[in-house]
């Protein structure tokens, strides 16, 4: 049967429909699994972002039903989630509690009611130990039809334990912040505090007591300033200048706190936030406390620049801030090391230029040594050898505040001095030990301090006694026993009492058992001590009774010769005065007249008995006056009248000798004198004066006064004599020197004189030089 070509069209077409309908039921089929893969897809990525999240949904049924992750069940404590919500309370302490579920319950029903969201937050059980937090409210019908509630949980566990940490630190900041305040109220200065508008907010009662306030709230609403306008800057514009370089800017003002003028420090200080904190310090005792530093540290360095002793100061970075001249003499310092801040380094340096430092051989290494003078903590002493013989005594001192003073003593004059001590204290010890007296030295407490040799054999004691330095009375009593009367020992006591204690000298003598005698003195010292001295007087003591018993020998012989004098001198004189008598008689003729070779006989006996009559005269005078029985008559006599007449007496013998006499002197001159004794004293000296000139020789007289008192110089340029003749001629005539005799020296001229001018209370001094003459000079008050 043939197919028409129709048929085959048709099912042809048929075949191309079905297979179209095919292509396309398999291509949707492929497209909605793509979009169901998809689907799932998203559903696991929200779900898997639901399971991370924060949150965990909880959807509550109109019956009670729950619906929720397995994580909320962890949350709370459970092995998984329950079916419905009463059942959240799991028992045995696990899921929530009764109470915490039913107020869930009421919540959820009164959402359900009235679509009204809650919030809630519990602590799960301690099982579980976290904080939720739950906000619920109606679900949407998209979610869940008919009514459900949709409640999201979420864990805060972490953020209440900040909270609790920030409640705990907001309670301390609370406490703290009232502490600052009632420390800031309680401030002895004043304080307060600007806000942004650099307006006064706040002050404390030391700035409200400082502006003569009644309160703060007054400080405030008035605006009250405490520093007034300095350089056209008000206090607020100094706080926005602070403000504006968000930096404190510190000040020194005068301002009136209290009603008194005062010197006060002023801090303006940025805070965090706005505002600016501002105090004041009052500073008015500090500055003084400065003023007074500055004036004492200037006369402080007044002072040391008098010192003989060189300092000088260095400051914390080793830099000099003064030294006096001693100093800069002491390492020949130029004169401008203080101001230019001379280094320490440096100032050894220049030292070492000018040779004033030690020879070292590193000086380097040296240098750093003495910089660690300025760590040490107590003070370093050095001694310093110069090459020119110059010893120094270093004394370096650090300072509190990291600087040091370096203090430089010349001792090379006390070294020597040193030296020269010793050397005296060793010959005073050497000369003390060899003295022939014996010493010993008390201090003022009685102990024996120093002693030489001979002090112990003095007394007649062991040297052993002496070792111990021992007490006066443990000393005395040793002594005592060697004593003829051992009650004297309280002499001895007594002079060492008075030359320690009293300070007075005092001197005793005493016996010995061994008859020896000693003379004993105290003497005060200038240390406060005493000096005992003790001196052996036994030869001297029976030399001085035998002088004693010659010198009285010779006094009664003394008084012999001079009796014998005065009556050989009355004896002498009646047979002279005989003798005398018939010469004058034989020369005037009674007896009838004489041959001229009688005459000149008669004459020489009258001459020769005139001058024997004189040379008794003058015995008898010599030994009155000696014996100091010469009366004298005293009269108003004017010298110049008086002398000339001695001197007109003696005319002729002058004219015979060929002299010439000078008498020079004031007319009006007088003394109150016996005339008839100054004549035969100023006669005696004219008469040596002429016998000792040659002829052509000339003699001075010259009467004058100096100084209240009458001089009477009677000079000659005669032959002189030696000291030897001039000494003999004074002594006149002298006892023998056996003491049975009599010695004739020069002549009675010149003793008698002597003796004649001292019974006027004057004084003769004779002044002569063999070939160049003699000088007398009579000197009477």
């Amino acid at each position: 049967m043939e197919t028409s070509p129709a048929l085959l069209a048709i099912i042809g077409l048929l075949l191309a429909l079905w297979t179209a309908g095919a292509v396309w039921v398999m291509l949707r089929a492929s497209g909605r699994e793509q979009k169901s893969s998809a689907t799932r897809k998203v559903a696991q990525r929200l779900s898997r972002m639901l399971e991370e999240g924060p949150a965990i949904p909880l959807l509550v049924r109109a019956d009670g039903r729950i619906e929720a992750p397995d994580r909320l069940a962890r949350w709370i404590g459970l092995d998984k989630v329950p079916e419905y919500l009463s059942e959240l309370a799991g028992g045995d302490g696990r899921g929530l509690s009764e109470d915490q579920v039913d107020e869930l319950t009421r919540n959820v029903r009164r959402t359900q009611k009235t679509a009204k969201p809650f919030r809630m937050a519990l602590t799960v059980s301690p099982t579980s130990g976290k904080s939720l937090a739950m906000q619920g409210s109606l679900a949407d019908p998209a979610v869940s039809p008919g009514g459900a509630a949709l409640i999201w949980v979420f864990d805060f566990s972490d953020s209440e334990a900040e909270l609790s940490q920030l409640r705990e630190e907001a309670a301390r900041a609370r406490e703290d912040f009232g502490a600052l305040v009632g420390l800031i109220e309680a401030a002895p200065m004043p304080m307060w505090f600007r806000g942004g508008d650099m307006q006064l907010r706040l002050v404390n009662k030391a700035y409200v007591a400082a502006v003569g306030a009644e309160s703060a709230d007054q400080v405030v609403a008035d605006q009250i300033e405490l520093v007034e306008t300095v350089n056209g800057r008000t206090a607020s514009q100094v706080a926005q200048q602070a403000a504006d370089r968000r930096q404190p800017i510190e000040r020194i003002v005068s301002a009136t706190i209290d009603k008194a003028r005062r010197t006060i420090r002023v801090t303006d200080l940025p805070l965090m936030g706005e505002g600016i904190a501002g105090y004041a310090v009052d500073i008015e005792e500090m500055e003084e406390q400065a003023r007074e530093f500055r004036a004492f540290r200037e006369a402080q360095r007044s002072m040391l620049d008098q010192l003989s002793i060189g300092v000088a100061q260095f400051d914390a970075a080793h830099r000099m801030t003064f030294a006096n001249q001693p100093f800069h003499r002491v390492f020949a310092l130029p004169p401008g090391v203080v101001n230019d801040r001379t280094t320490f380094h440096h100032m050894l340096l220049i030292a070492r230029e000018n040779g004033r430092i030690p020879e070292v051989r590193d000086f380097p290494a040296w240098r750093n040594e003495l910089a660690e003078w300025f760590q040490r903590d107590e003070p370093h002493e050095e001694a310093w050898s110069l090459s020119d013989s110059t010893h120094l005594r270093i004394v370096a001192q650090p300072l509190p505040d990291g600087g040091l003073v370096m203090i430089a003593e010349d001792r090379t004059e006390q070294l020597a001095l040193s030296a020269t001590r010793d050397t005296l204290l060793r010959t005073r010890t050497a000369t003390f030990d060899n003295l022939f007296e014996a010493l010993a030295v008390f201090a003022p407490d009685g102990h024996l301090e120093l002693w030489n040799r001979g002090f112990s054999g003095a007394w007649g004691i062991d040297p052993e006694v002496l070792d111990g330095h021992p007490q006066a009375e443990t000393l005395l009593a040793a002594i005592a026993k060697n004593l003829s009367d051992p009650e004297h020992i309280a002499t001895i006591n007594q002079v060492i009492r008075a030359a320690t204690l009293d300070r007075k000298k005092s001197d005793g003598r005493i016996e010995l058992a061994d008859g020896r005698t000693l003379d004993f003195a105290g003497v005060p010292l200038p240390d406060g001590n005493g000096m005992l001295t003790v001196l052996d007087v036994t030869a001297s003591r029976q030399a001085e009774e035998a002088l004693r018993e010659r010198n009285r020998a010779l006094e009664e012989a003394d008084a012999v010769m001079t009796r014998f004098l005065a009556n050989m001198s009355y004896e002498f004189r009646t047979p002279l005065t005989s003798i005398g008598g018939f010469a004058e008689l034989l020369t005037s003729g009674i007896a009838g007249e004489l041959s001229p070779q009688a005459k000149e006989y008669a004459q020489a006996i009258s001459l020769s008995v005139g001058k024997l009559t004189e040379q008794v005269e003058n015995v008898l005078d010599l030994s009155q006056s000696e014996a100091g029985l010469m009366p004298l008559r005293k009269t108003k006599v004017e010298l110049m009248p008086f002398v000339t007449q001695i001197v007109r007496k003696q005319e002729q013998r002058i004219v015979d000798g060929g002299l010439t006499l000078d008498l020079k002197g004031h007319p009006e001159k007088t003394v109150n004198a016996d005339p008839q004794q100054l004549r035969r004293a100023i006669s005696q000296l004219l008469d040596n004066a002429i016998l000792g000139t040659p002829r052509g020789g000339r003699i001075v007289v010259d009467i004058g006064r100096k100084r209240g008192e009458t001089k009477i110089v009677i000079a000659d340029n005669g032959k002189g004599m030696t000291q030897h003749e001039l000494a003999r001629a004074l002594e006149g005539i002298r006892m023998s020197a056996d003491g049975r005799g009599i010695e004739r020296r020069q002549g009675l001229g010149i003793p008698l004189a002597r003796q004649l001018v001292e019974a006027h209370d004057g004084t003769l001094e004779i002044h002569s030089r063999k070939n160049a003459g003699t000088t007398a000079t009579i000197t009477l008050p």
